[in-house]
């Protein structure tokens, strides 16, 4: 099954033009790069939705903070593992 998961932007670290830009996502710790040109209004401090790399979409903090959870708990957060890990 494919998951969206909640993470929070902490970081641009690349930025062509306001479309194409990059960003770092924590994952409850997990650093992880992603695409933010679906996301344009995102900025810094946000909470955005990550599927296969790219942030589709903003997301409410309590919200994301809640979801998170549900997935730890569901044993659902595999796509975070490093590949080392696996």
């Amino acid at each position: 099954m494919c998951l969206s998961i909640p993470g929070k932007l902490i970081a641009i670290t690349s930025q062509l033009d306001e479309t194409f830009r990059v960003g770092k996502v924590s994952f409850d710790g997990i650093i992880k790069e992603v695409s933010l040109t679906l996301v344009p209004e995102a900025n810094i401090g946000d909470y955005v939705l990550v599927h296969v790399g790219a942030a589709i979409s903003t997301i409410d903090e309590d919200e994301a903070k809640k979801t998170f959870e549900l997935l730890k708990q569901l044993d659902e957060l595999h796509e975070l593992e490093d590949d080392s890990e696996k």
